[in-house]
């Protein structure tokens, strides 16, 4: 099987440098790109489907997670059945939007926190 890596700065080393909150903000990024073009173009919903599809393995494999991978492990299961229709547990994309919303949020949040602290 021929794997490319897509997002080769992040799996070189930066993505484990990230808190949970941004990399599921960033999960949420590509579940909300294949949300926009679900249905209308094939080509960008599989790309964006692709990059979260790998996004989640990095972030399932970043060992500081521990427990919380099952939750992870949860939201990539979600997600994929979303992607594939919604048939095992009535998912979309747009419900899966919303919840990777607030990753997104709180990462920001803590980047301003951070920025006044260091200002």
């Amino acid at each position: 099987m021929n794997e490319r890596i897509l997002h080769k700065n992040l799996a070189a080393g930066r993505w484990y440098e990230l808190s949970l909150a941004e990399q599921m903000g960033n999960i949420g990024g590509e579940v909300s790109r294949a949300r926009l073009s679900q249905g209308k173009d094939g080509e960008r919903f599989w790309g964006a489907v692709a990059r979260g599809l790998e996004l989640f393995n990095l972030t399932l494999a970043d060992k500081r997670w521990g427990e919380r991978r099952k939750e992870i492990a949860c939201a990539y299961e979600v997600f994929c059945d979303a992607v594939l229709g919604g048939k095992e547990y009535d998912s979309d994309l747009e419900s899966l939007d919303r919840y990777f919303t607030y990753f997104a949020l709180s990462a920001m949040r803590q980047r301003q926190i951070a920025l006044a602290l260091f200002s």
